[in-house]
Formats: structure tokens, sequence, C-alpha cells
């Protein structure tokens, strides 16, 4: 069983003109059974070293909180620098550990001039049910195509109220309404985390996702603001996350009217630049 832990940044619902938050990213990594443990103690010990030996009480990694200007939460006063390469060594853990990265990211702007008009089971003005509609797609083709036919995945979402019921009616049409031959097998289940407190794999997502979005907010130019050092930093963040990232291309879904679907996904999806490494100062290794 593989396992894939997904977590979102930047959903604002319906309001598309957030220019806070122009960019949606949803996804995460993927873990198999037997490797969770290990992973989980590779974490533990980077932070150990990073607290001097001792994580604090009640300790959840918060990407927001470390990446702030100041350092919030946990981090409040500790200095960027430090904070930057706490993030950096986390990141490493995706080639260390061979966890795959898989995510969506989506320009939300372009919502407000393009509709899809399909029927289906979820309201399609949230640009969030989307985006895990079209994981539910990729980690499909993921599992069958770059696992063996053996094998099975889990969804894992950090839950959010709000898109509950949505995501359940979501699951059951995927998995058994419509043509046998367009219907989801390899991704046998997915539920929820209790406590994303308690989930290391739901915390080193969260890190993935924020800095996938940071990034492409940068390459769009959508961070004017940010420093020449922020901007570097986020290129190396994205330089780890890159490598581990199976498909580079839409996974189309196949089905009846799915055009229009894949068609969607392909006018709203965010990238980088095809050579963005050439644009930033990045770390040697």
């Amino acid at each position: 069983m593989h396992f894939f832990y997904l977590d979102e940044s930047g959903d604002t619902g319906c309001n598309y003109a957030d220019v806070n938050q122009p960019i949606l990213v949803v996804g995460g990594i993927s873990v198999r059974d037997e490797g969770w443990n290990t992973t989980q103690e590779h974490l533990r010990q980077i932070l150990e070293r990073y607290f001097n030996g001792t994580i604090p009480n009640n300790f959840e990694l918060h990407s927001k909180e470390l990446l702030s200007p100041t350092g919030d939460g946990p981090f409040a006063g500790h200095a960027m620098s430090n904070r930057c390469r706490l993030a950096l060594e986390l990141l490493g853990l995706l080639s260390e550990r061979s966890h795959d990265v898989h995510y969506i990211a989506l320009d939300k702007r372009s919502m407000g001039t393009r509709t899809l008009g399909l029927a289906m089971p979820y309201p399609t003005a949230q640009p969030y049910l989307i985006a895990f509609d079209y994981l539910v797609t990729y980690i499909n083709w993921f599992v069958k195509e770059k696992l063996g036919r053996s094998a099975r995945g889990m969804i894992i979402l950090d839950q959010k109220d709000e898109h509950h019921n949505h995501i359940e009616a979501l699951m059951h049409n995927r998995r058994f309404t419509g043509a046998a031959a367009n219907r989801v097998k390899w991704v046998v289940e997915f539920g929820y985390t209790v406590d994303s407190a308690k989930n290391p794999m739901v915390q080193l997502s969260d890190l993935v996702i924020y800095c996938v979005k940071r990034f492409i907010e940068i390459e769009l130019s959508l961070r004017t603001n940010f420093s020449e050092d922020t901007k570097n930093f986020y290129a190396n963040c994205f330089n780890l996350i890159h490598p581990r990232i199976a498909r580079q291309s839409i996974v189309e879904r196949q089905g009846r009217g799915m055009d229009e679907f894949n068609s969607f996904i392909a006018a709203m999806r965010a990238t980088p630049r095809t050579q963005w490494r050439r644009h930033y100062r990045l770390s040697a290794g």
C-alpha cells in the first residue's frame, strides 16, 4: 500500500481575485507503507537538532510559521537563515527517502474568465474540488503505471470541513459510477488524518506545497516585492522538489465528455518556465 498525503495552500473558495492568494496548490508526498516509520524518525532527528535536542511540547510544523518574515509560533524570533536551512534540510528527505511529489497548481485568476460546463458531483466554481478531482486521476495513473499492477493507493487528506460532503460524493462517483473502463481502480480508499499534529507526513506535505506555491508565484511575477535572496531560496526549495515529481505533463482523464475537463485543467494550470534554473542562484548539489 502506498499512502498519498494531500494538503492545500491558497484555497480561498470562490474568491478568485484575492491578490494575496492568486495560486492554489493541492498535493503532497507519497509514502510506501513500510517506509513511514523511517521517514518519521529522520524528520524527528532533524527537528531535534534544530531545537538543540528538545522539540517543543505539542509541536506542529506549519510552513507559514516557519517561513514568515520574523518567524511565528515555535519559530518566533528565530533567525531567517536558520529557518531556511531547516526547510531545505526537511525537503532533502524527499530524495533521501525516495518520496514522490504529486501536485496541481491552478491560477485562480483564470476562473473569472472561464467556467467548466460539465455536470460534476461537486460545485465546479470551487478550484479546490477541481484540483482534488484531477489529483485522483493523477494518483490512479501513478499507482498503475509507476508502482505496478499489484500496488494500491490510499489518499490521506488534511480534513477541510467545507469540502467534506463534496469530496465524499466525488470519490463515490469516481470509483463506482460511469463506464467501468474509466473508474478509478488503483486508489482503493481515502480518509482524513485525525490530527495533523500527530502526522508528520501531512506536515511535510504542507511544506512541499507551500514552497511550490511561493515559487510559482515568483515565476509568474506575482511576488515582485520579494528580495532576490527570497526568490533564490524558493528556487532552491523547488530544485529539491522538482526531481521527485513523477510527471510534468497533465494526466488526461478518460471518458465521455472529459475533453472539456482536460482542456480546463490545461488552461488553468500554473507552471514554472521550462528553463527556470537559469534565472536563480542555486546551491551546488
